[in-house]
């Protein structure tokens, strides 16, 4: 599936209290298949993923 995205830009769009696994694995399989990833939140800069049982680190974005 290497550089089958190569080329194009893909947005994922994200908001406080995602499940992190939810983001990161879908992230990774589109940079391994060549994409560009903007992750993105009308949230501000700041937000913040639920981790398993808790609260994951705050992470910035980019604004929307």
């Amino acid at each position: 599936m290497a550089n089958q995205l190569k080329d194009k830009r893909v947005a994922v769009l994200v908001a406080n209290g995602f499940e992190e696994v939810e983001l990161t694995k879908p992230v990774e399989a589109l940079k391994e298949a060549g994409a560009t990833v903007d992750i993105i939140s009308p949230e501000g800069k700041t937000v913040r993923a639920w981790a398993e049982k808790d609260w994951g680190k705050d992470s910035r974005w980019t604004r929307i």
